[in-house]
């Protein structure tokens, strides 16, 4: 039945026709008019007709389906996000529900999408409650094998339903339409694959969706998935057993939701699943076998034209990669699930064997890296998304999962693979690099792995060695990527190649980058060069080095995006090799990368990696004063100058600044000094930006760090100096400033404190009600962590009499509390773990160690946050976390610091590597409940479980060993506290407190936890 169209309703039908009319006039008022139409009651009802009447021509009915879902989202719900007067009342709710159920067994799949998203979204508000009948209407239409238009409407409105779904929803939903579906699936004479793809698009959608519940509803959820578990997995099973097709995407959509339904069943429901694993296994096999043939026809050989990308109607990629890419995801969750790969272990292989085929550069990619050297860079760096990724990732679970076994497996297989390629390059065939390069690129991304056994490191090595003599004498531009592949492996594994062999890839490298190559091969010499370098004869490199400054400047004018970084990552090699022997290389490179770094100033990785080169250069001998002669006149007129550069520029120049200033000499400081010093302080105090803020408190904490009490008097006015620091410190402890633009203020201060404490300590209590009031309003935890440090260490600069640290506190106020003292220890304990860094948590360690032994009253007398209370609720949504937030106990300041300091001695023997195993020096003593007034007495442990030096030195350096990202604080800090042992200061503060506070300790101990305890027990076990 076709809704008929009244006089009204065709002046609506020529609105929307005249919204596509090519007249911009006509178009602008008729949109007008149908927004002024959209506001008068009706308007929803008549679209959803004219979108259900099949007389109309095609374009109109899409329109009005496309407009009947933005009317809904405007105005159908009262209180929502994009709520816009009127509301639709309830008669036309109806209406518009009625006709648009109605038009789901349109012929035209968009029609029937646009309908399917305008009934989801009336479904959010109104299903079930306000619906009741959009179940069963979908299921009957699912049922119904007469219309095949309406089975495909109610699939793809199912479809997106079920991906909003909520809990409440699963125990009505499933039961029904689970059986609906797996008829769809099991009958392959009746559905289209089409069809039964989107069927089990939803089974995944919905088995996901129970897995999401089952943490809370575990029964329940389990309970539904026991009774549909065998029936699917027999027809996975089925769907899975015949070989993969070639030329034939809808049977590949098919078995990529099979394996996307299997991979949630195994996340989710691992112990339900467990008994039918072998039984899937072998099909799953089957499928990854078979489809290697497929994929090396299609995609590698590019035989069916892989330019050529495949999507459904509904946008899904229906392509071979996609579907390879899914079975690699399902075989990686497969090996990393301890139950499962025992299965696997047999097989493993064949598995590294067929998955090292899959690795294969394909057709396309070597098109579009030949042209576009970003692309290949950003493969190389794991930034994209394909097959090869895939499988380098299952290599990688592989390893993890199976141990030595697993890195055996993928070098057999890289051999096997070689010795075919072999046999291929013999036969003539031109595609016999392509497995070569894939075996290569299998070991290297598991290079870490191996190189951590000698054994297999020796292998790969002498595999690589065996390649080189075969390739050597073939062209770089007939086989650039096997080249570009050979480079980066000899990098990766130069500790076990013989030198004969690395030595004669380094001097290929340099040549390459200077020579007229492809740029693939480019980029593997780069890579080369950036391993090969640092580890290379001075002597050696050295007649070789100018030419390759010269090849790599070359490559720096050309270089964009990613090889950019490559480029300056390899330039920080050959800078680092090459100034340790000859200083004429900073006239040379400096104005090269400060050019570069001009240029992508306001790219903090470029950036970065200018500054990383530039550093290189200062620190090579007779290069610092040049540099800073150079970098000055430069950098000079930008921060004099601030408001007339462009954005970034002030910030980068300020970074410079701050480089140039870490441990230089006297001399370097005043000639920097006199340049800069005042416009940095100007900036400070003048700059709304938070980047010049930051760079420039840091630059002035590196001046004072390196001027000290000498800096007063290079201005000629001491007091003013001292008075303009004092000026910036205050401007960045106001609380009205933004936390980040005060980031690094806690650096800054705690260089006054540590290199000016004459001209400070008459400052002293009003910095320190600043620092309070500034505490208070921090909303960055790092910033918080910053100026706790200075608290700290105003603690050690407090010693012997700490008092008068705690007496400095409590004649200051702070909001909320009864006096400073109180706010800073109760921040400060809260905070005590998330501090970061070496030389911060030293000393904030150490501090809270002094306090503790100074044993004064006042500390006991504050109370701070002790233990999480744990909830019993199940999961913790957001809305549940609002209506009951975290609970904490509460404990005596002197119990907490204790608490703290164990957490310290746990932390830092977790750090030591490879100290997990059972006779570990700080493995835990068994708790004994019936001793525990006993502490003090039961610490008489057996040698085996007391931390004697050599463990104590190892804990020392596994603490101190510095992360790759050195922080700004200890960069610039020459700060005696960063010379403690930390391990050895724990033990020898716990032994003396034992000793002079027995009693005390023994009281504070009782509320520990069971770890807390056992670490201060093998501590006083010694």
């Amino acid at each position: 039945m076709e809704p008929s169209v009244d006089q009204d309703q065709q002046w609506l039908l020529n609105c929307l026709s005249a919204t596509l009319d090519p007249n911009q006039e006509t178009r602008s008022f008729a949109e007008a008019s149908l927004h002024q139409a959209s506001l008068q009651p009706g308007f929803g009802s008549v679209l959803s007709k004219f979108a259900a009447n099949r007389e109309l021509p095609l374009g109109l009915r899409q329109l009005a389906a496309v407009l009947i879902k933005q009317f809904i989202k405007k105005h159908w719900q009262e209180g929502d996000d994009s709520f816009e007067e009127p509301c639709v009342s309830s008669d036309e709710k109806a209406v518009i529900r009625k006709w648009l159920l109605l038009s789901l067994d349109d012929s035209h799949r968009k029609i029937c999408t646009a309908i399917s998203i305008a009934i989801t979204s009336i479904a959010a508000y109104d299903w079930p409650e306000d619906w009741p009948d959009l179940l069963p209407h979908l299921v009957n239409l699912i049922k119904d094998q007469t219309n095949m238009n309406g089975v495909q409407g109610a699939l793809k409105c199912l479809s997106l339903l079920s991906g909003d779904l909520d809990d409440s929803m699963v125990p009505q939903l499933l039961p029904v339409l689970f059986p609906c579906l797996l008829e769809i699936v099991s009958s392959r004479q009746v559905y289209d694959k089409y069809l039964r793809a989107k069927a089990l698009s939803i089974v995944y959608s919905c088995i996901s969706l129970l897995g999401a519940v089952s943490g809370v509803y575990k029964s329940q959820a389990s309970g539904i998935v026991k009774t549909i578990l065998k029936s699917w997995i027999n027809e996975f099973v089925t769907i899975l057993n015949e070989p993969v097709p070639s030329e034939d995407p809808d049977d590949w959509s098919v078995r990529m939701e099979v394996l996307k339904c299997l991979n949630q069943l195994i996340v989710n429901f691992s112990n339900l699943i467990q008994g039918e694993f072998t039984v899937i296994m072998g099909p799953v096999w089957q499928t990854f076998v078979s489809s290697l043939r497929v994929y090396i026809r299609s995609s590698v050989e590019g035989v069916e034209d892989p330019y050529e990308e495949r999507y459904d109607s509904d946008g899904a990629d229906m392509g071979i990669d996609s579907f390879v890419v899914q079975m690699f995801e399902f075989l990686l969750t497969v090996v990393g699930n301890l139950k499962f790969v025992k299965v696997l272990m047999n097989h493993v292989k064949e598995l590294a064997y067929y998955t090292i085929a899959y690795l294969q550069m394909t057709e396309q990619q070597a098109h579009t890296w030949s042209v576009n050297a970003n692309e290949f860079v950003a493969n190389e760096d794991d930034l994209t998304y394909s097959c090869r990724i895939s499988g380098a990732l299952l290599l990688e679970e592989l390893v993890s999962s199976c141990g030595e076994e697993g890195i055996n497996a993928i070098i057999e297989a890289a051999e096997r693979r070689f010795m075919e390629s072999q046999q291929e390059k013999d036969s003539g065939t031109t595609v016999w690099w392509r497995m070569r390069e894939a075996a290569l690129f299998a070991i290297t991304s598991v290079s870490e792995h191996i190189m951590e056994d000698k054994v297999c490191g020796g292998k790969v090595g002498r595999l690589i060695e065996q390649m080189f003599l075969e390739d050597v004498k073939a062209g770089l531009h007939e086989y650039p990527f096997l080249f570009a592949r050979m480079f980066v492996s000899v990098g990766k594994f130069a500790s076990v190649i013989s030198h004969g062999v690395r030595e004669n890839f380094l001097y290929a490298a340099i040549n390459a980058v200077g020579s007229d190559v492809p740029a693939p091969v480019k980029v593997g010499a780069c890579q080369a060069l950036s391993q090969l370098l640092p580890d290379s004869n001075e002597g050696t490199i050295l007649p070789h080095i100018m030419g390759l400054f010269s090849s790599l400047t070359g490559l720096l004018s050309q270089a964009s995006d990613e090889t950019l970084h490559m480029v300056l990552e390899t330039m920080n090699a050959a800078v680092t090799v090459g100034c340790k022997a000859s200083a004429a290389i900073e006239p040379i490179v400096s104005p090269v990368i400060l050019n570069a770094w001009a240029s992508h100033i306001s790219d903090p990785f470029i950036s970065s990696d200018v500054i990383e080169i530039l550093e290189a250069i200062k620190n090579a001998p007779g290069c610092l004063h040049p540099l800073v002669l150079r970098i000055l006149p430069f950098v000079g007129p930008i921060v004099n100058k601030p408001q007339e550069q462009p954005d970034g520029l002030v910030a980068g120049s300020l970074d410079l600044l701050t480089m140039l200033l870490k441990n230089a000499p006297i001399d370097v400081v005043k000639t920097i000094h006199e340049a800069c010093f005042h416009a940095v302080i100007r900036i400070t105090l003048h700059s709304e930006d938070h980047g010049e803020l930051q760079n420039a408190t840091e630059c002035l904490a590196a001046f004072v760090a390196g001027g000290r009490q000498e800096l007063l008097a290079w201005g000629g006015d001491s007091g003013f100096t001292m008075r303009c620091m004092l000026d910036v410190a205050s401007r960045l402890l106001d609380p009205a400033l933004e936390s980040s633009g005060s980031f690094f203020v806690g650096t800054y201060i705690l260089q006054l404190i540590l290199h000016l404490p004459s001209q400070m300590a008459q400052h002293i209590l009003d910095l320190a009600s600043a620092l309070v009031r500034r505490l208070q309003s921090a909303q960055i935890s790092s910033l918080r962590s910053s100026l706790l440090l200075i608290f700290a260490r105003l603690v050690h600069m407090s010693v012997p009499n700490v008092e008068q640290f705690i007496n400095l506190l409590r004649n200051v106020p702070a909001e909320g509390y009864e006096n400073a003292f109180v706010y800073v220890m109760s921040e400060w304990t809260k905070q005590q773990g998330e501090i970061q860094g070496s030389y911060q948590i030293k000393v904030t360690t150490t501090a809270l160690a002094v306090l503790l032994s100074s044993s004064l009253p006042e500390l006991e007398k504050i109370n701070v946050q002790g233990y999480l209370i744990q909830s019993v609720a199940g999961i913790s949504t957001r809305s549940k976390a609002k209506l009951a937030p975290d609970r904490w106990t509460v404990m005596p300041l002197p119990q907490k610091i204790l608490a703290l300091l164990s957490d310290a001695l746990i932390e830092i023997q977790e750090q030591v590597p490879g100290d997990d195993n059972e006779d570990s020096d700080w493995e835990e003593i068994e708790a004994v409940d019936s001793e525990k007034d006993e502490f003090l007495h039961s610490t008489s442990a057996t040698p085996s479980s007391r931390p004697g030096y050599d463990q104590l030195e190892v804990m020392a350096r596994a603490f101190d060993q510095d992360d790759g990202d050195e922080d700004s604080i200890s960069r610039i800090t020459a700060d005696p506290i960063n010379e403690i042992n930390l391990p050895n200061y724990l033990v020898d503060f716990f032994m003396k407190f034992s000793r002079s506070n027995g009693d005390l300790l023994h009281h504070l101990v009782q509320n520990l936890t069971h770890a807390q305890r056992s670490a201060i027990q093998a501590v006083l076990s010694r």
